[in-house]
């Protein structure tokens, strides 16, 4: 199965990896659109910290330079579950700054930006996916139950041979009184 996973990941990889570097490269296109989205999240971003940038083409440089980043990580299958968060966190604005339909009055234009509002929807639901596979091993979760479960039975059963020994020690302990001498 390591094959199709490391085929899908880097065909799923593949628009972030693309797109990112172009974004980047020419982030200029992207303002007009983008500064709908960054006008919102500028007042949270300068109360995260004031020293963030929070000017349209350097948020749109910064989100590209994620995509390129997270995208390569997740193709080549190094760190493969922080980096589909990462991309599916990234999608977030580009969708709601890139495909706003719902702000459309053309038909054309509405059905177009919907068609790639759900096309991201359903990139967005792959990589959510490609966040909690675990590759058929187990999960943390299962493991550190796994763990607790084990370690609570070999505390039982060194509680039964420790009172096992006492009740030994007992006997042999009442034997020797017994004992003259």
């Amino acid at each position: 199965m390591k094959p199709v996973r490391s085929l899908a990941r880097a065909m799923l990889s593949g628009i972030f990896v693309v797109s990112g570097y172009r974004n980047f490269m020419n982030p200029g296109r992207l303002v007009p659109a983008a500064k709908l989205v960054t006008d919102r999240v500028t007042p949270l971003l300068q109360s995260v910290n004031p020293r963030i940038p929070t000017d349209t083409e350097t948020l749109i440089r910064a989100n590209a330079a994620i995509q390129v980043g997270a995208g390569l990580m997740f193709a080549t299958g190094r760190l493969t579950r922080p980096a589909a968060l990462v991309l599916a966190g990234t999608l977030v604005p580009t969708t709601l700054a890139g495909h706003p339909f719902w702000n459309n009055d053309d038909p054309m234009a509405r059905n177009n930006n919907q068609v790639h509002f759900l096309k991201n929807l359903g990139l967005m639901g792959g990589l959510l996916l490609a966040a909690v596979d675990t590759e058929g091993k187990p999960g943390l979760r299962w493991r550190t139950g796994h763990r607790i479960g084990h370690s609570r039975r070999s505390v039982q059963r060194a509680v039964r041979t420790a009172r096992r020994e006492a009740r030994i020690a007992t006997r042999a302990a009442g034997t020797a009184r017994r004992l003259p001498g």
